[in-house]
């Protein structure tokens, strides 16, 4: 069966039903009849039968692709297990599964349905395969220019990607792994180097006026979004990740929290609230 497109309906696999358009959306990526799937996604990424495994044959943590087929539906899937030094560096797959569940926090709807799954006694996270248009490194490989009229959407979505990895600590957001549907909507993958809780992590951001990368801020950002930042607290954060997150983890999540709302409270006081929120 064919590779099909970001979160089909399960009963209906044989037809596309990827929306072209977001007229109504300010925030998130997947269209509202893909957000109502992802239970549907996440219940067929535990139960399907895995049919094969390949690997990849990129990145450090080894990833494999899986074949699942349950029912009528067959379905693509990308399984990831490192562990610690043995990737090569503090990989987890328990933050793939963490980044998905915070994503649905905060309602952004950019990360694919991830989930914990096992496999060859091993435990690890297993993430719904998306048929992508382009990634950003094939974009500026083949130098395939943004479409005009989908600039000023593709600026904010890059602010929010920003402010998303800012407060995860993504410390891996690489081209390649910012990815472009084919009506350019942008869907995030690889989480597992994120959740860092160590000085460098807590005490500025990656993003931003004082981050790590300050020359790549995020100037304009859904009031939305925002306002899902400012209401996290612990207990929503962990009833949310459940175990997949440490609490030093949890607790670096919102100390980068009181971060990101400074420096939005600092942008709207230079440019005024009309510019930064939406």
């Amino acid at each position: 069966m064919r590779e099909k497109a970001l979160l089909l309906t399960p009963a209906l696999a044989g037809a596309v039903l990827l929306c072209v358009a977001l007229p109504s959306l300010s925030i998130a990526q997947l269209t509202p009849e893909e957000l109502a799937r992802r239970p549907d996604w996440e219940t067929f990424l535990k139960k399907a039968k895995i049919v094969e495994a390949v690997a990849l044959g990129e990145g450090v943590t080894k990833p494999r692709k899986m074949t699942l087929r349950r029912g009528q539906v067959e379905q693509f899937a990308v399984w990831k297990s490192p562990s610690g030094p043995g990737a090569g560096l503090t990989d987890k797959w328990e933050c793939e599964v963490a980044a998905y569940r915070l994503d649905k926090l905060l309602k952004l709807g950019m990360v694919p349905p991830t989930v914990a799954r096992g496999y060859r006694g091993r435990r690890g996270s297993l993430q719904l395969w998306v048929a992508f248009g382009t990634s950003e490194l094939d974009r500026i490989r083949d130098d395939i220019p943004y479409p005009p009229e989908k600039l000023r959407h593709i600026e904010r979505m890059q602010y929010l990607q920003r402010a998303f990895d800012s407060l995860i600590a993504n410390s891996d957001r690489t081209l390649q792994n910012i990815r472009w549907t084919e009506d350019w909507r942008l869907v995030l993958i690889d989480h597992s180097r994120s959740f860092r809780h160590g000085p460098l992590h807590t005490g500025k951001l990656i993003y931003g006026k004082y981050g790590m990368q300050s020359e790549r801020r995020f100037l304009e950002l859904p009031r939305a979004f925002v306002e899902a930042v400012r209401g996290l607290t612990f207990e929503r954060i962990r009833k949310a990740v459940e175990f997949y997150l440490t609490f030093q983890e949890i607790e670096a999540i919102l100390v980068r929290r009181d971060i990101i709302l400074k420096e939005i409270g600092e942008l709207v006081a230079e440019r005024g609230e009309a510019a930064v929120l939406y």
